[in-house]
């Protein structure tokens, strides 16, 4: 039967910075005093957990800003495990690191066009040990660097840009470059950061500056970051972390937005939860709606005007993981036209995930779904012109009608 080609947009792909970049771009005297790079830890049980392995396992590098490591919790265990592993995802690796390279991974994963996040900068820039001065320096050399990146290919690599949150003064200008960049999106981190949660007072003219520009602002958590994240509290180790780190700040990071009244007091904000999948709306909303809001509505009732679900559906948008439960029932909340697909290359907790057989594993959605979630939502939540490039993969079908 006849094949249908469809591009995909890919909401959350990510590069991976050389450690060279910060000198190139860093002002000097922030670089001298706060310097990226590696260090290479004497571990006595490296060995033995490497026998009977390929001589090819190093030791694992572990990466400094200053002197604090800029992976929290990353103790001997993770480092290992990470140097097991990295050799079968070496290739992604290195290919995130060029735009030349990256195109071409797109074009094996029929990806159209991307949004670019970052790997490490988001968490040097948010590290709770870095002054106000430092991490600004380091969100400004990042997006100098990515704006070189993407301008490979402008039209197909679509930068999202790094905000300091550590000083809320200086946000707007930092947002007015990013406009100057010509992108169309910036990028958050969920958590506290420098003792401000996301509804915080400080951040109004932020918000509003953002709305005035049409600004998208993407929550994307990520595990060991240098400040307080859901599970850090009790837990120590990989798996627990990251088991918690980013749905439980993404719901957290709605609900500081919605019960601070910056949902209502921006009405054309758009927001996308990130690498969380999307699972957890319709529980989220349900309780908010349900439980929450009708307890005592006169202590929300300046900030929250309508049910916390009509926010959601009006604002929002969320990433879905590939093969999970309970697309149906997000669906029936919030409308298919908020789900947005994101690879996360090269991150190798996402890389058994592949846009081969992507259909499939969509199964539950039908044909106009499938659609709207691999490419149109992504250009409305991001404002993304739609690209007329072509990429040098051989086109070929990903959605078949079958009679």
């Amino acid at each position: 039967m006849m094949g249908v080609m469809h591009k995909i947009i890919d909401s959350d792909r990510h590069v991976m910075e050389p450690v060279s970049l910060w000198k190139d771009y860093l002002e000097p005297a922030i670089y001298q005093n706060f310097k990226v790079e590696t260090k290479v830890e004497n571990f006595s049980d490296f060995e033995g957990a490497l026998k009977n392995r390929p001589s090819l396992y190093k030791l694992p590098q572990i990466y400094f800003v200053g002197n604090s490591p800029i992976l929290n919790n990353w103790g001997p265990k993770i480092q290992i495990a990470t140097a097991l592993r990295s050799e079968s995802t070496k290739a992604e690796r290195i290919a995130a690191m060029a735009p030349d390279t990256q195109l071409e991974s797109m074009d094996s994963s029929y990806i159209k066009q991307a949004a670019i996040f970052s790997t490490f900068a988001g968490f040097i820039v948010n590290h709770s040990e870095l002054p106000a001065d430092a991490s600004l320096a380091y969100a400004d050399a990042y997006n100098r660097w990515l704006k070189d990146y993407c301008d490979y290919d402008a039209d197909r690599l679509k930068g999202v840009g790094v905000i300091s949150r550590h000083d809320p003064k200086n946000m707007v200008e930092q947002l007015e470059k990013v406009v100057e960049y010509g992108w169309t999106s910036i990028t958050l981190r969920p958590e506290v950061i420098a003792a401000r949660v996301l509804g915080h007072e400080d951040y109004n003219d932020f918000w509003a500056a953002c709305e005035k520009h049409n600004i998208a602002i993407a929550f994307h958590g990520g595990t060991n970051l240098h400040a307080p994240t859901a599970g850090t509290d009790r837990f120590t180790s990989r798996f627990a972390m990251h088991a918690c780190s980013h749905p439980m700040e993404a719901q957290m990071a709605f609900v500081s937005l919605l019960e601070a009244g910056v949902l209502e007091r921006h009405p054309r904000l758009k927001f996308a939860f990130l690498e969380a999948g999307a699972s957890w709306v319709p529980h989220w909303l349900w309780r908010l709606d349900n439980i929450c809001y009708p307890e005592f509505p006169m202590l929300v009732e300046e900030n929250i005007k309508m049910l916390p679900s009509e926010y959601f559906k009006r604002q929002c948008w969320v990433g879905i993981e590939l093969g999970e439960p309970c697309l149906r029932e997000v669906i029936d909340v919030i409308g298919h036209d908020k789900l947005l697909y994101g690879s996360d290359f090269p991150h190798p907790d996402h890389l058994h995930f592949t846009t081969d057989d992507i259909a499939q594993q969509l199964s539950e959605l039908n044909e106009t779904e499938l659609r709207a979630v691999l490419e149109q939502n992504a250009i409305d939540f991001y404002g993304f012109e739609p690209s007329d490039n072509k990429s040098n993969l051989d086109k070929k079908s990903l959605l078949e009608e079958v009679e």
